[in-house]
C-alpha cells in the first residue's frame, strides 16, 4: 500500500519514448514541474501530451516542448506560449485543440471507464464537422486535419460524439497526499489535476506535503488513492517554488 517513491527520477524511470501523458495544471497553477524536469533530464522524447495548455514562461511542459521532446499535444489553450505557436505553424508539432469543458469530460470519462459520450459543445463547427488543422506543412497549408465526428439528435437537440481519453501515464501535483495515494488539491490546482490523474494508466503524483495514512480526513480527499500508483514527496524548496504568470498590483495615491 505504500506508494511513496524516493525520487522523481525513479518515479518516471519507466516512461518510454513515445509514451502518452495526461498532465495536470492550469496555467502555472498545479503544474508537476519536478516530474516534468525529471523526464527532461532523462531525455525522454516523442511524447504525446494531453493537458489544458503546454506550459508558459519556460516552465512546466514548455521545458519539454522547447527541447523538441513533444510530438503531439491535445489541449485547449495556446495562450502566450510563442514556441508552442511556432512549432505548430511550422509543422513540427501535431495539435488537437478541444473545447475546454470537452477536454475535462474526455479525461474524466476515460478514467471512469466510459468509452465515449455525447455533448452539444462543438455542434455546427469544425469540431464536429472536421477540418481543424492538426498539423501544418510548414508552408501555410494543412497536412493533417481533424476527421468528422458522429452527430446525433436527442429530443430535438444535436450532440457530437466525443471519445474518452486514456493515457499511458499521468503526472499531477497535489497540495497534500498520503502514502496510500489519497490526494488533496488547493483551489484552482483542482481544475485538471484530478481528471488527468484519473485518465492515466499509471499515475504519478508529486505532493507538497506528505502525511501518514489517516492524516487526511476522508471527507477532504479530492482524489482517492485507487487512481494513484506512485507518490513523490517534494522538498520544502520544491514545494515553495511557484511562479506567478501575471501580477496585479494596486498603487495607492
Amino acid at each position: 500500500m505504500d506508494k511513496v517513491v524516493a525520487t522523481a527520477d525513479e518515479a518516471v524511470a519507466d516512461v518510454p519514448d513515445g509514451a502518452t501523458l495526461a498532465v495536470g495544471g492550469f496555467g502555472l497553477s498545479g503544474v508537476p514541474n519536478v516530474l516534468i524536469q525529471a523526464l527532461y533530464e532523462r531525455g525522454t522524447t516523442g511524447l504525446g501530451v494531453v493537458s489544458n495548455n503546454c506550459g508558459a514562461m519556460e516552465s512546466g511542459l514548455a521545458v519539454l516542448l522547447s527541447a523538441g521532446r513533444i510530438a503531439r499535444v491535445t489541449g485547449s489553450y495556446i495562450g502566450a506560449n510563442k514556441e508552442f505557436a511556432r512549432q505548430y505553424l511550422a509543422g513540427e508539432l501535431e495539435v488537437e485543440m478541444i473545447p475546454q469543458g470537452t477536454l475535462a469530460e474526455r479525461l474524466r470519462a476515460g478514467g471512469a471507464g466510459i468509452p465515449a459520450f455525447y455533448t452539444p459543445a462543438g455542434v455546427g463547427t469544425q469540431v464536429a464537422e472536421g477540418g481543424l488543422p492538426w498539423r501544418y506543412d510548414g508552408s501555410g497549408g494543412v497536412s493533417l486535419a481533424s476527421p468528422a465526428k458522429e452527430v446525433r439528435e436527442f429530443d430535438g437537440t444535436e450532440y457530437v460524439l466525443e471519445r474518452g481519453i486514456r493515457t499511458d501515464f499521468a503526472l499531477v501535483r497535489a497540495a497534500r497526499g498520503d502514502r496510500h495515494g489519497n490526494l488533496v488539491f488547493n483551489k484552482s490546482t483542482r481544475n485538471f489535476n484530478p481528471l488527468a490523474a484519473m485518465a492515466g494508466k499509471v499515475t504519478i503524483a508529486e505532493v507538497e506535503e506528505l502525511v501518514e495514512p489517516g492524516g487526511i480526513d476522508p471527507d477532504a480527499v479530492h482524489l482517492p488513492g485507487i487512481f494513484v500508483q506512485r507518490v513523490v514527496a517534494l522538498t520544502p524548496e520544491q514545494a515553495a517554488d511557484k511562479r506567478i504568470e501575471q501580477r496585479t498590483v494596486t498603487v495607492s495615491s
